[in-house]
């Protein structure tokens, strides 16, 4: 077939206008707002006769869920009328018969000299002495005549049908907007067809509306509704034609009205054979109070409505649903028998697989797919389908995947980065991005993923430079602060009565408590959509906000959620849901909330369930990769800087990284620059040797996540043979100790991610590196983000990255901003212009140093036992101490540094390197040590003598020794130290807490 009608079904966010809605915002920029009637007393009181005539038109708007309706100001005289016009600007003049002081035709050419573009409509009671005009008076001040009946409907039409004419050809061009053209000489029945048709598509592109979308995009998606265009005669119709024929939508034709100056019988005829024949597919009425035109409208051919028809309402009705397509799609036979019916695009692509050829072919043929899906306001797609030709495709297949193919990738499209309420009807998990249940807050951490939904979609060059990733957020459900709030009250749980309750028993009385109904409905019945492992999260209104992110207090359970009795599914996802609420009131979260400017308020709980990334290996399921990326570095090691940001990685479920346990460290800008990985021994020493897996075996029926029974720590040798480790190690050839990446040789594995970082198997670092400026642009502030990664991603994509968190990169108080000032440094034990790390320190009681003035680079074992011995007695003690000291600090090289191995020293706070004349070796910036520096945030400090740096020895000497030998000096204060760490200019001081300025 020709290329060009396969194209990419990805790639509506290429089209002129965005389909995500932003549009929409545009359409319909010039609207009636003000309308002055100008009625004398005695017609003002006919139109306000069955009540006010304001209060009609805002029902009919309000019942129709238009926006804000317009306001009627009301003038008696036509130089009342040109008077307020001066005064005031309106945007619609409805002028009436029997005025006073002037004709209304005379009015009407006055308020044109003054205001030309501003619509003057005549609303006369009825045709006798308007239509055609009176003798010597002519309509070139009217832009429309009208004849009221006491029909409150008139008066939107003609609102609608002015700023219809206002806004078609700015709307057309934007958006690909729809145009209807009704032809119709007599006001009679001009006032009669309009609010009919207005009414009838403004309620059909309603109830055509997918669900699925919020109310805010509903209303805004309401503006792309098909304007109404109205001709008298044969002449403004063909111009109308000729102007917007490529946004044509149908056209509604009287039959006789005037051509070429004079009345034609025909001309109805005439006009419509001429539009069939350039546009075979196009839905045609012929409308005529004479029934022998019946026959002109076959010979067109177009569809044929008697207007003296009893049923002329309901055959109108019949027209929008059938021949515009705003009914439900009904596959044929050729012979008219019916053979399936979709209300709406989901089920439109569900039906069509099964359809037989004949029928697709008879609908494809007709263009009855584009109208259908036209007037559904999808315009993109009715676009596409009706440019594509029958002789492009190879055969009927090829036709059928087409259309499902841009029908699925359209609606997966417009849910990306909108959060719509669920609706089990119509929820599609391979569709719906994000959802909710319940009308509450979303919560902090909702809302950061909603946040990067939106991001994501607004940023479609991310996903054009890398085609063959997939880049989303997971599919994600969130229950809204409304479940909470339901269930606390629904078991009347008490936050005072618990306040002195341990975990345990606060956990006990959550999961006695009984869900509410409407919720337990809902969350089962999203079930039997969703067949993934799940991860159930906290959301509390407070997480992940600028300053205090409430990270890691609340829980995270996971359910395998594939237990063959649905109710058990059910029971364990409610368990855990309550759980996440029950953690809302645990002594932690409370204890931190009471420490901050929030502690006045009751944290409130939403919650997240999102479905797990992954693949099942074995038993087991967990993804290839997890990490979380950080946009600002607080260790630096060169050459990398600051801003490039830094990563964490693992094999398997990130669970353990917040805690510390092993995990590949790395810059998105330099991956192959690994100081943790410097060397074959640190590679063994700090590779990943375990990584987390979610059983999906043996799962107890009532599932108490606290227990771990379903979260396992596996060992990487465990799983030496499963795909990630053969994707992902390399190979410890101990004969040669050497680390090859490879594990098709003989071997122990060793998680090394080399064909990641090293080969480009996935483009992780560039990934991170983008989404890193992206979040950082998005929020204004440095960020962080949690990962998941599968290398795989089915047919010829080569993996999927998906973001599961973003916050403000702040991770409690002590990361907040850390100011020093000229007076800290001027009083400062110890400065540092090279520091790593981030943060305020005000725990450290003991300072444990080399002793510069006993120091000898031939004793630097020694010192390294003695620094053993008292790391040992202060770790027993519980007492975290800075360390100071020169060269390298673990260097395996003697005579550079002190030997010491992490097990000596792992109790220590902070850490001091001397830069000096005994040892000129160059800054280790803690690389012998950097997996456990970083993981534990411990600062590091460079000094260099002789610099702007110091250490004020004099000082250190004079505080009272808890220990001094030959090595070592001890000292213990009274007062904790304050240490205060600034990295983002890699500045640090240590101050004794009576010189601690602020």
């Amino acid at each position: 077939m020709n290329n060009n009608a396969l194209n990419l079904p990805a790639s509506f966010q290429d089209e002129d206008f965005d389909t995500h809605f932003k549009v929409f915002h545009e359409l319909m920029s010039n609207k009636v707002f003000e309308i002055l009637l100008v009625a004398s007393p005695y017609d003002a009181y006919i139109l306000e006769e069955d009540g006010s005539l304001a209060s009609k038109i805002t029902n009919e708007y309000r019942g129709l869920n238009l926006s804000r309706p317009p306001r009627i100001t009301q003038a008696a005289t036509a130089a009342q009328a040109m008077a307020m016009l001066a005064k005031k600007t309106f945007h619609l003049v409805v002028a009436m018969p029997h005025l006073d002081d002037m004709d209304v035709f005379d009015l009407g050419q006055q308020i044109k000299r003054v205001y030309a573009d501003l619509p003057v409509v005549l609303l006369a009671h009825s045709v006798k002495g308007v239509y055609p005009p009176p003798e010597g008076k002519e309509l070139s001040g009217i832009d429309q005549v009208f004849i009221w009946s006491g029909d409150s409907d008139l008066l939107l039409a003609i609102v609608k049908s002015m700023e219809d004419r206002l806004n078609v050809a700015a709307d057309t061009k934007k958006a690909m907007v729809r145009v209807l053209i009704l032809v119709e000489d007599s006001p009679l029945y001009t006032s009669y067809f309009l609010p009919l048709i207005y009414k009838e598509v403004v309620n059909q592109t309603q109830d055509v509306l997918e669900e699925s979308l919020n109310q805010e995009h509903r209303l805004l998606k309401m503006r792309a509704r098909p304007k109404i265009l109205v001709a008298e005669n044969y002449e403004q119709a063909m111009s109308l034609y000729r102007q917007y024929g490529d946004y044509l939508f149908g056209i509604i034709s009287d039959t006789r009205y005037p051509k070429d100056g004079r009345l034609a019988a025909d001309a109805g005829y005439i006009f419509l054979s001429e539009v069939r024949q350039a546009i075979p597919d196009l839905p045609l009425l012929l409308i005529s109070n004479e029934p022998q035109n019946r026959d002109l409208a076959s010979r067109v051919p177009a569809t044929f409505l008697d207007k003296n028809s009893d049923d002329l309402l309901s055959e109108i009705h019949h027209f929008f649903l059938n021949a515009l397509g705003f009914g439900n799609f009904i596959f044929r036979r050729p012979d008219g028998s019916e053979i399936a019916r979709a209300a709406n695009l989901k089920a439109l692509e569900e039906i069509l697989p099964n359809v037989p050829d004949e029928s697709l072919l008879y609908h494809a043929t007709r263009n009855r797919f584009s109208n259908w899906i036209m007037a559904r306001s999808e315009i993109v797609l009715a676009s596409r389908l009706r440019k594509a030709k029958i002789d492009d495709f190879s055969g009927v297949d090829e036709i059928r995947q087409f259309i499902i193919a841009h029908i699925h990738a359209l609606r997966k499209w417009r849910q990306k980065g909108v959060v719509v309420q669920f609706n089990a009807k119509d929820y599609d998990p391979e569709i719906s991005e994000f959802v909710k249940i319940g009308n509450g807050s979303l919560g902090g951490k909702a809302r950061g993923l909603a946040f990067v939904a939106n991001l994501l979609r607004k940023s479609p060059h991310l996903q054009e430079r890398y085609p063959d990733i997939t880049i989303r957020v997971p599919q994600t459900l969130a229950i809204t602060t409304e479940g909470f709030d339901a269930f606390v009250s629904h078991n009347g749980l008490d936050p005072s009565a618990m306040a002195h309750h341990s975990d345990n028993q606060i956990a006990s009385a959550f999961l006695k408590g009984e869900m509410p109904p409407w919720l337990t409905d809902q969350l089962c019945r999203y079930l039997e959509a969703v067949h993934q492992p799940l991860s159930i999260r906290s959301s509390g209104l407070l997480e992940d906000v600028h300053n205090h992110p409430f990270t890691g207090l609340y829980k995270t359970y996971m359910v395998p959620n594939n237990h063959p009795d649905f109710s058990i599914r059910c029971n364990q996802l409610i368990t855990a849901v309550k759980l996440v609420y029950a953690s809302t009131w645990f002594r932690d979260p409370r204890r931190f909330l009471s420490g901050t400017a929030y502690r006045i308020r009751r944290d409130q709980m939403a919650i997240i369930i999102q479905q797990l990334v992954g693949s099942r290996h074995g038993s087991f399921f967990y993804p290839d990769i997890s990490g979380t990326a950080q946009s600002h570095n607080f260790y630096p090691i060169a050459p990398l800087k600051a801003d490039d940001g830094v990563a964490r990685i693992v094999m398997g479920f990130g669970r353990g990284i917040p805690e510390g346990e092993p995990s590949l460290r790395f810059s998105p800008a330099y991956p192959q620059v690994l100081p943790q990985f410097s060397k074959v021994e640190d590679i063994l020493a700090n590779a990943q040797r375990q990584f987390w897996a979610l059983g999906m075996e043996g799962v107890p029926d009532d599932l108490y996540f606290d227990r771990g029974v379903n979260v396992e720590k596996r060992y990487v040798d465990d799983a030496a043979a499963e795909e990630p480790v053969q994707r992902l190690a390399g190979t410890y050839i101990s004969a040669e100790h050497r680390i090859r990446d490879t594990v098709h040789i003989p071997g122990g594995r060793v998680l090394t991610f080399a064909p990641v970082l090293k080969y480009d198997a996935f483009p992780l670092p560039g990934l991170l590196k983008d989404l890193l400026t992206l979040g950082r642009d998005g929020m204004g502030c440095a960020v962080e983000f949690e990962f998941s990664v599968n290398l795989t991603g089915g047919g010829e994509k080569r993996g999927g990255f998906n973001i599961l968190q973003m916050r403000p990169m702040s991770t409690g108080e002590d990361q907040l901003d850390v100011e020093i000032s000229d007076v800290d440094v001027a009083e400062a034990l110890c400065y540092s212009t090279q520091a790593l790390g981030h943060g305020r320190k005000q725990t450290i009681t003991e300072i444990v140093f080399v002793r510069p003035d006993t120091f000898d680079p031939k004793d630097t074992v020694a010192i390294a036992r003695a620094i053993a011995a008292v790391n040992n007695t202060l770790l027993a003690e519980k007492r975290p101490y800075l360390l100071m000291g020169p060269g390298r600090w673990g260097s395996f090289d003697r005579w550079l540094g002190i030997p010491v191995k992490w097990r000596d020293i792992r109790g220590v706070a902070a850490m001091v390197e001397i830069r000096n004349e005994s040892l000129k070796a160059d800054p280790s910036h803690g690389s012998h040590f950097f997996q456990h520096i970083t993981a534990n945030g411990i600062p590091y400090l460079t000094v260099t003598e002789g610099s702007t740096d110091r250490i004020r020895w004099d000082t250190l000497h004079a505080l009272p020794q808890m220990h001094s030998d030959h090595h070592l000096g001890h000292v213990r204060l009274q007062r904790p130290l304050v240490l205060k760490c600034d990295g983002k200019q890699s500045r640090a001081v240590v101050l004794l807490e009576e010189r601690a300025a602020g």
